[in-house]
């Protein structure tokens, strides 16, 4: 048989032009036959089965796509991840610390028994000095052999001595700071909770045990002496320690040998005679990991000898050295009330004559 046969009047104007159009609504797509509830078996099933015309489908399921759920997996993992890290991130803010402790120091000026000895050689007077054998400038600071500790690697002891050499090459051999000059560099090695005390001793100096400039560092009144020789001889140690699992200590013992003479002695056509100065500074360090991370210390005992110099002159600001040929001014400093709080004893002490050159 042929296809289907149009009506004898023809196609009724209007109709779909082809015989096939007419059937176009009621055409299912493949996606419409699969997703239907009830399948036909085939004539060799029904035969063989004896089975039902039709059988029931099981229902197509509708869940979301793989590449869906992977992303929906996403989410939560990163929703889950940002969650976490607000209530446990590794930024958090640390524990508030105790402020650190503030530097407690002390000077005592050495009083000569006579005159003080001195040469127009510096180098004659070092010869014949108990500093003959003294090392030159850093060189008199060497790091000891470091060992790490129970809660400190080497790296962290070797970090601390050398941070507390650093603040003692500047402290006590940088002729800038030895003259009076800029102290930045001392300052830039100190921990932040001690930047105060430091400003303060500078802008306020005070004799009482806190601020007094010559306590944090090495300085001379440049209106009375000046280096004769720039290599300053110096002999010491350095020590570290761990205090507790969070702090190293470093103790360093140094003692120091200036040639001075009197400032401006050559220009103004007077006697240019150097003098010995000896120093003799012992200094506490402490350092938390924080310090040790910054290159930082916290500067907490200093305890410095020095001479000679007159104890009727205030040593708080600028050490001011007897040079060659002068002898002590007799008296002291101001008698000192123990009752009264605020201030530190004054302490004067003889500088023995063997400490001096033999000249």
């Amino acid at each position: 048989m042929g296809g289907p046969g149009n009506p004898p009047e023809g196609t009724p104007e209007g109709a779909p032009g082809g015989g096939e159009d007419e059937y176009r609504s009621v055409v299912f797509d493949e996606s419409f036959v699969r997703a239907a509830r009830l399948q036909e078996f085939s004539a060799e099933e029904r035969i063989a089965d004896h089975a039902p015309a039709v059988r029931r489908r099981a229902p197509l399921r509708r869940g979301l796509s793989r590449q869906a759920l992977v992303l929906v997996l996403l989410i939560a993992v990163a929703f889950g991840t940002a969650i976490y890290m607000g209530v446990r991130h590794p930024y958090q803010t640390p524990a508030a610390q105790e402020p650190g402790e503030p530097l407690r120091m002390t000077v005592i000026p050495l009083v000569p028994e006579g005159k003080v000895p001195g040469s127009a050689d510096p180098a004659y007077l070092y010869e014949h000095s108990p500093a003959a054998q003294f090392k030159t400038g850093a060189q008199g600071v060497p790091l000891p052999a470091s060992r790490r500790t129970a809660h400190f690697s080497d790296s962290q002891v070797v970090s601390a001595l050398t941070t507390a050499k650093d603040y003692i090459v500047r402290s006590a051999l940088d002729p800038e700071v030895l003259m009076g000059g800029e102290v930045r560099a001392v300052r830039v090695l100190l921990d932040a909770d001690q930047l105060d005390q430091f400003d303060q001793s500078f802008a306020r100096p005070s004799a009482d045990g806190r601020h007094a400039p010559t306590g944090w560092l090495v300085r001379f009144d440049p209106s009375r002496a000046e280096l004769a020789d720039r290599k300053v001889r110096v002999q010491g140690t350095l020590q570290a320690a761990e205090a507790d699992a969070s702090t190293l200590e470093v103790t360093a013992d140094h003692t120091f040998v200036y040639a001075l003479r009197a400032a401006g002695a050559a220009d103004k056509g007077g006697k240019d005679e150097a003098s010995l100065f000896t120093l003799r500074r012992e200094l506490h360090f402490r350092f938390d990991r924080d310090d040790l991370r910054l290159h930082q210390a916290q500067l907490v005992v200093s305890y410095v000898q020095a001479g000679p110099l007159s104890c009727a002159e205030d040593s708080t600001n600028h050490l001011r050295p007897l040079l060659a040929g002068q002898t002590a001014k007799e008296g002291g400093p101001a008698g000192t009330d123990p009752y009264a709080t605020g201030s530190a004893t004054a302490l004067c002490g003889s500088l023995a004559t063997s400490a001096q050159p033999r000249v």
